[in-house]
This record gives C-alpha cells, sequence and structure tokens, in this order.
C-alpha cells in the first residue's frame, strides 16, 4: 500500500471527519434545492437570509480549521489569524469593486466611488489587475501566504515561540487595522468595500448566485479538510505533533522546526485567505474590522470550543458558536460579548479537549459500563 492509499485509508478511518464531509457534501446539494425548486409556502424551503447565513457559517468554519491545522497540531497560538481572512476578503473585494464600472454613484468607469468621493484622479498601482477574476483568486492566497512567510520567517528562526508569538501576531493584525481605517491607503478607509454587483457576470442580489457560493464554500471546506486530514496523516504530520508536544527535543532529533512550522503557517494563512474570499460575497462587505485583534482571539475560541487538534472540532465549534452568536445578539446583544468570556472559561476548565473530547469521554464511559455487564453475562453463561 502506498502512501497515498495510506493517507486516504486515514480519512476513511476517520469517522467523525467522514461524518463532517457527508454532511457538508450533502447540505452543498439539498441546501440549493431547498431554497430553490421548493415553493416559499412550504414548511420544507430555505429561505435566502439562512442560505446566507449558513454560508457565512461555513466560511467561519474554513477559518477555524486553519486555525486548528497550527494550533491544534503544531502549537503555534496565533491571535493574529484573523488578518490573513481580512486580506483575502480584500482582495476579492477589490475584484468585485472593479466590476461595478460606470454604475456607481458617480459613474466613473474606472475609479470606485469612494477614490471619487476622495478626489483621486487615478487607479493606484496595486488596484491593477483586479478587474481579471484569476488574477484576484491568485491574490486571494498569495497575499495572506505572503504575508505570512515573511513574518513566520523571521519570527520561527528568532525563536520565538508561545506567548510571546502570540503577542506580535496581534500586533501584526492590530498594525494592519490601523494602516486600512487610513483612507490615503486606498481601501475604502472606515468604510470598507461595499455595494458590490456582480461576480464572473452573475448578480450577487439573485437567489441562483446565493445558493451557488453557498454550494462553492461548501465544497472548499471539504476539500481544505481533506488537504488538512492528508497533511495531519502525513510524516509532516506526526513531526507537526513533535514540535508541538516537544519542539527542543525535536530540534535536538535534526528536524530544521522552523521549516516545518513556516510551512504549515503559509499553508493555513493561503486557507484563511481563500475563507476570506468566500466570505466577502455572501455578506456583501469588507472593512477594517475584519483585522480586528477580537476578532481573532474569537477564532481560537471556535476551536477550543469544538476541540483542539480534530480538525471536525474546529469546524463544529465555528457553526456552534457563531450560531449562538446570531441568536443571542438577537435576544441579548448587550450580554454577547459577557456570554462569549464565560464561555471559553468553561470550556478551559471543564472541557479542555472541547465538545468533541466531551462526546469521545461519554461514549468512553459508556463503553466502560458495558464491558463489566457483558463480563457477567459470559461468565453467568459458564456457570449454567
Amino acid at each position: 500500500m502506498g502512501p497515498i492509499s495510506k493517507r486516504i485509508g486515514f480519512l476513511l478511518g476517520d469517522r467523525g471527519g467522514m461524518a463532517l464531509l457527508v454532511l457538508v457534501l450533502g447540505a452543498a446539494i439539498v441546501v440549493p434545492i431547498l431554497n430553490l425548486a421548493v415553493a416559499p409556502e412550504s414548511p420544507y424551503h430555505i429561505p435566502n437570509y439562512v442560505v446566507s447565513l449558513m454560508g457565512k457559517y461555513l466560511a467561519f468554519a474554513l477559518l477555524a480549521l486553519s486555525a486548528d491545522l497550527i494550533w491544534g497540531y503544531a502549537g503555534i497560538l496565533s491571535l493574529g489569524h484573523g488578518a490573513f481572512f481580512a486580506l483575502g476578503g480584500y482582495a476579492m473585494g477589490m475584484y468585485l469593486m472593479r466590476q461595478i464600472g460606470d454604475r456607481g454613484v458617480y459613474g466613473n468607469p474606472e475609479l470606485p466611488d469612494f477614490m471619487v468621493f476622495l478626489n483621486w484622479h487615478e487607479l493606484p498601482w496595486y488596484w491593477h489587475g483586479f478587474e481579471w477574476f484569476a488574477f484576484a483568486a491568485l491574490m486571494v492566497l498569495v497575499v495572506p501566504g505572503l504575508l505570512a512567510l515573511v513574518f513566520g520567517w523571521f519570527a520561527f528562526r528568532s525563536r520565538v515561540t508561545g506567548v510571546y508569538l502570540s503577542i506580535i501576531t496581534q500586533a501584526m493584525t492590530y498594525a494592519l487595522l490601523l494602516a486600512f481605517f487610513r483612507n490615503d491607503m486606498g481601501f475604502g478607509g472606515n468604510n470598507g468595500l461595499t455595494d458590490f454587483k456582480d461576480l464572473l457576470g452573475f448578480d450577487l442580489h439573485d437567489d441562483t448566485t446565493r445558493a451557488a457560493l453557498f454550494s462553492v464554500t461548501a465544497l472548499a471546506l471539504a476539500l481544505s479538510y481533506g488537504v488538512c486530514r492528508y497533511i495531519t496523516a502525513s510524516k509532516l504530520g506526526r513531526v507537526l505533533l513533535a514540535v508541538r508536544d516537544a519542539e527542543s527535543r525535536t530540534r535536538f532529533m535534526g528536524y530544521r522546526v522552523e521549516n516545518y512550522k513556516l510551512f504549515v503557517f503559509v499553508v493555513a494563512a493561503m486557507m484563511a485567505g481563500l475563507a476570506g474570499a468566500l466570505y466577502v460575497p455572501q455578506v456583501g462587505i469588507i472593512n477594517p474590522g475584519e483585522f480586528s485583534p477580537g476578532n481573532s482571539i474569537e477564532i481560537i475560541i471556535w476551536v477550543a470550543v469544538g476541540g483542539r487538534g480534530t480538525l471536525y472540532g474546529a469546524v463544529l465549534g465555528a457553526v456552534l458558536v457563531n450560531y449562538g452568536k446570531t441568536y443571542f445578539t438577537g435576544a441579548l446583544p448587550e450580554a454577547w460579548l459577557y456570554m462569549l468570556g464565560a464561555l471559553f472559561v468553561a470550556v478551559t476548565l471543564f472541557m479542555p479537549q472541547g465538545v468533541v473530547g466531551l462526546v469521545a469521554q461519554w461514549k468512553n464511559r459508556l463503553r466502560a459500563r458495558k464491558a463489566p455487564a457483558q463480563g457477567d453475562h459470559q461468565v453467568a453463561e459458564v456457570g449454567q
């Protein structure tokens, strides 16, 4: 059996992951059908706003998956992971702004409305090329990946770890937050990029387009999960676990630890950028608030709630926490932040392995109770 077959076999043996893939791929097919083909008066109809909300949840799940890859398997606790998500979102937003053309408020075919309002006379050089989808899609991956490469190269070669690494990643995203707030940066300042019209010629406000975006996001999540599981099932994955649990010992054994950490850091950043690019056309806006350090901390909470180092637990945590956020910010908007903080403390104290770990413990206890009962039954049969 070759190495690829072994990793595929490992994926098939990952029951939680397989259940996730079946659920996500099934949703990619069923949700658009229930939204487009079922009459609105039917109890099985899924409204448009629910489709967009679920698509946003899946984009967040992809973001959490990328965070679990570096935190759960390499021990890299990044409190600036949201920066890569925001950069991917801005890259997609720039493409969508270029598609508006002369349909903007000021009717300028070259400049976005905010540039006309600020009396800009020409398009900045870094906006050129974003009129093409292929270029924008490439930048969605390249820009976050390049930032992660440069940042990670200096950080990991300097052997910055633990809380110090967390602090400088948070400083990175905060610096980007301040930079993107500036109007002279050419990214819309405080308002960001919005009022998008279409994507690849398809109206973003059309029901079919929204359903298609949901399906694409679901497929991207499933594919990314497969990539992450492929990595973690390989020798690279085993080295990453060794780095997480005993970095000094792994380095002493001759492994270039910084290279392994840098590779997985870049991969996770590119996945986060992809999540941001899928998020933006579904919510219709991207602004500097996505760089907020609080957002990056919230990503870590998603992973912790679901279960660090499981991959599918991160997906589950992202969906559960964001569903709770949607519900409680409507019912108790002022209490949500306190509830989120309390949730993180509760998970840290009482569920260190998250929801997935709690379920696993419950299953183990159930098996332990069944085992003595089965043994007593067998003894009784022998006695007879």
